[in-house]
């Protein structure tokens, strides 16, 4: 179950960023409520996780996964630039995540 708590904080942790990002410095406020909320809904979903996590482990896969996930979205659907050296970088975080996995974090 800590894997689907991890799962959902995941994605609402990528919704705080792209709505944080469509917010404009927290002058829409339609963008500026959902950044609150999804955050909100992450943050307690990431607590659920961290009953069974170490919490540095949990902290680094929640905000790993999520970071490749806002470029991976900003690559698809913003328009944003996908080089060769974010690709590398995506390649090493998931590589990091999957050598906390199997330290048997959880």
């Amino acid at each position: 179950m800590h894997w689907i708590h991890l799962g959902i904080a995941t994605i609402f942790e990528i919704a705080v960023a792209l709505s944080a990002g469509k917010a404009n410095g927290f002058t829409h406020p339609g963008w500026t409520l959902a950044t609150l909320v999804s955050g909100a809904i992450g943050t307690f979903f990431l607590s659920l996780a961290l009953l069974t996590f170490d919490v540095g482990v949990g902290y680094a896969i929640w905000t790993s996964i999520a970071g490749v996930g806002v470029v991976v979205l900003g690559a698809l659907f913003f328009g944003q630039r996908l080089s060769a050296a974010k690709a590398l970088g995506i390649l090493l975080v998931i590589g990091g995540v999957a050598g906390l996995r199997l330290s048997g974090a959880a």
